[in-house]
């Protein structure tokens, strides 16, 4: 992913689409996105007011300049081709797919998408969260051009590998490394599953450093409580901006007199690591941004 298509995700929280009250007071959280969920948060009984609500929240506004995903009920259901239509017209910036397992999959909410006037900028989101998904990981990521992101759905994940909830999450590492494998090499964002126990705040900070060092760009969550936490994870500390910024102006004079390579603070600097410090540098912007906005 290139420095200027940097998007902060740190912070990701699943909203129930049926609750008004929780999508209007979604307006205050300091989440860099959000999630209007219209499939497990929401009773059969309600998904048609649930799409009503969050539509017309998609189309009303007033969420700053926080990403707003409609996650809709898969195409096999009685409700996903009517969620998918809607969302079209709403025009969110990204509509997430359930339980995604091929590629035919996400064309086939790519052509409802176009067909009903979904405009432009409103991406896919893929749940990568059931072991036929996870082998194809590969295949989903490189379905669309409207792809941007794979979201783990670890809970799932877990019920169908008839695995258990670990603090280092082993059972589940070898289907977090296949999709963080594919999103990179098709240039998605790879957002981490969600933390289930909401008073285990040690655990869920050690859930997101984990998720941070194996290359996850935010996390899913459950709670507005958990909100700052991920955010703080999930962000470059101010040190780290300046040595980004302090690479960055060694390696620009170093080209200038004809150097390949530069070394900053006694350590080597090259071409990739300036790469990484200009992502970095440009996520510390996109959230400072971000925060204006809100």
């Amino acid at each position: 992913m290139s420095a200027a298509s940097v998007r902060p995700r740190r912070s990701v929280l699943y909203m129930p689409g049926s609750n008004a009250r929780a999508l209007d007071k979604a307006k205050t959280l300091p989440a860099d996105a959000l999630i209007l969920d219209l499939e497990d948060a929401v009773a059969p009984e309600q998904k048609a007011l649930a799409r009503e609500q969050v539509c017309a929240a998609v189309t009303g506004g007033g969420y700053g300049g926080r990403e707003l995903i409609i996650r809709t009920n898969g195409l096999d259901t009685p409700w996903g081709k009517d969620d998918l239509i809607a969302a079209a017209k709403a025009g969110p910036d990204a509509v997430l797919l359930p339980k995604v397992e091929s590629a035919a999959q996400v064309q086939a909410a790519e052509a409802l998408l176009t067909a009903n006037g979904a405009p432009a900028r409103t991406a896919i989101w893929c749940m990568m969260e059931t072991p036929k998904g996870i082998l194809h990981a590969e295949e989903i990521a490189s379905a669309s051009k409207r792809l941007a992101v794979f979201v783990m759905g670890t809970s799932d994940l877990v019920k169908d590998l008839n695995a258990q909830h670990t603090p280092l999450r082993l059972p589940v590492i070898t289907s977090l490394g296949l999709c963080l494998l594919a999103a990179r090499a098709y240039n998605l964002s790879i957002l981490d599953g969600v933390y289930l126990d909401l008073d285990d705040e040690a655990g869920f900070e050690a859930a997101c450093r984990q998720g941070l060092e194996l290359g996850f760009d935010g996390k899913t969550l459950i709670h507005p409580k958990t909100i700052d936490a991920a955010n703080r994870v999930f962000a470059p500390s101010e040190a780290d901006v300046a040595r980004a910024h302090k690479i960055i102006a060694a390696f620009e004079q170093a080209s200038k007199e004809g150097k390949a390579v530069v070394l900053v603070d006694g350590k080597l600097v090259e071409n990739l690591h300036v790469e990484q410090a200009k992502k970095l540098a440009a996520l510390a912007d996109a959230i400072a941004k971000l925060q204006q906005a809100a």
